[in-house]
Order: structure tokens, then sequence, then C-alpha cells
């Protein structure tokens, strides 16, 4: 995957491109200390993925992410944790806080890398086909899919596109997130960020920002966590005595 970096801290784009040149199947298109010059770079080059910082003079990452081409990921690298929501809100496909350890780092590229390769298999245009009360079948990749709702972990959206991540597989449709999220149980699914949709039945655990289910972390979103308190932890929550 061709990648570049972007971040006003010369320590930071040294330590961000260490980092790559420990991880298989990175190529480092380039280095770029602010969006402006970065902006300038992908307008003539193709790149995969662009490992951003958020808090830069000028145009910051969250601006800067926005002007970035579809087809091109973002992951978020930054040393304050409080961005981590609003780094959803523009299709990142995952948050770094630094200083960043390498096996969080390449867990993120795998996921960058997984990604790539659900979005280039599926050129045609996809959608929900037929919904039942129990299953929902998905057209992917000119195939039809048989998903039952149980089996369904979560649903993400990424750029134009939902991924469904099931207990078996994940699944890529050409679909908003809007328009999925309709055809699911209003009973056992509940939005919680603009990007993810939750089985509420698989929840392990969560906290003030996050949900746990298996070994996949969740962000709540700040205008859901009301409805995710309201709607999930009220109505399972033991009442003490």
């Amino acid at each position: 995957m061709k990648c570049i970096i972007v971040d006003d801290e010369p320590l930071a784009r040294e330590a961000v491109q260490l980092l790559v040149e420990e991880t298989p199947g990175l190529n480092l298109s380039g280095s770029f200390a602010d969006a402006t010059s970065a902006g300038e770079f992908l307008s003539g080059n193709n790149v995969d993925l662009v490992f951003l910082d958020i808090r830069m003079p000028g145009i910051d990452g969250i601006e800067f992410a926005k002007t970035i081409r579809p087809d091109t990921l973002v992951i978020f690298t930054t040393a304050y944790s409080e961005y981590a929501v609003d780094s959803y809100q523009v299709d990142a496909v995952d948050y770094l806080v630094k200083p960043i350890e390498l096996e969080r780092f390449q867990k993120a590229v795998e996921k960058a890398r997984d990604y790539l390769a659900l979005l280039s298999a599926n050129t045609q245009k996809s959608s929900v086909e037929t919904v039942t009360q129990e299953h929902i079948f998905v057209k992917s990749d000119r195939r039809y899919f048989k998903i039952q709702f149980k089996d369904i972990f979560f649903i993400e959206g990424l750029k134009d596109y939902v991924v469904i991540q099931t207990t078996e597989q994940k699944i890529i449709t050409h679909m908003n997130l809007t328009t999925i999220g309709k055809q699911l149980p209003a009973t056992d699914f509940l939005r919680v960020s603009k990007s993810y949709i939750v089985n509420t039945r698989h929840i392990d655990s969560f906290d003030n920002n996050d949900i746990y289910i298996k070994t996949f972390e969740i962000p709540i979103g700040s205008s859901f966590r009301d409805t995710f308190f309201e709607e999930f932890v009220t109505k399972n929550m033991i009442k003490g005595g």
C-alpha cells in the first residue's frame, strides 16, 4: 500500500516513518509538515493511505480529511485522545494515540488493508435485496449473502459503503448506514455513532466512551451517548435494592 505522513512535528513524522518501515507491505510516498503541501501532492498522485495528525497550524486534520478522495483511507495519529470520536465523523479507518506502539500501528494498517481489498472486490453497486424477521439478503460482489441478524456483531459505515461484521466474516455492500439501519430489528440493533450500528445482544462490556464486542472496540459518539444509556444501559442494568 502506498502511504503518506502528514504531521507538523518533525519528530512525530520520523516516529511514524519508522513504524511504516517496520510494517511489511507499506511504501512511503511522502512526508509533509502541513495539509496544504500534502493536498498538493495528493492532487497529482494516488495513495492508498494517509497517516494524518489532527492538531496542525492552518488546516487541521479533521478538515483536511474531508477533502481527501473517497478511495484513499485515513488513519489519524495524534497525542490527543479526546479527538477520537471526531475522527470517526470523517470515515477514518482508525485512530492512533501517540506514542504509537508497533503492534497497535500494524493492527490499524491491517484493518486498512482489509478494507481496500473489500472495496476493490466490490466494483458494482450492491444493496439489501430482501429482509425477513430473522435474516437479510445482501448483494455483494455479484453474489447474494444470507445474513442472520443474530450473527451480526456490528455494521460500520466506511465512505460510500457499509461493512457488516458477522461471527464468521466481513461483507461489504454499497449503501449508507442509515439505509441499512432501517432494515434492522430495533429490538436488537442500536446506532451508537455516525459510523457504527451495534447488535446489543453481542455487547460484552462498555464504558463511557467505547463498546467492546469480542476483540472489537467501537466508539460511542457524543451525540449518541444519551440514547445508548437510555435504550440499552438503563434497560439492562440490575437495579440496586
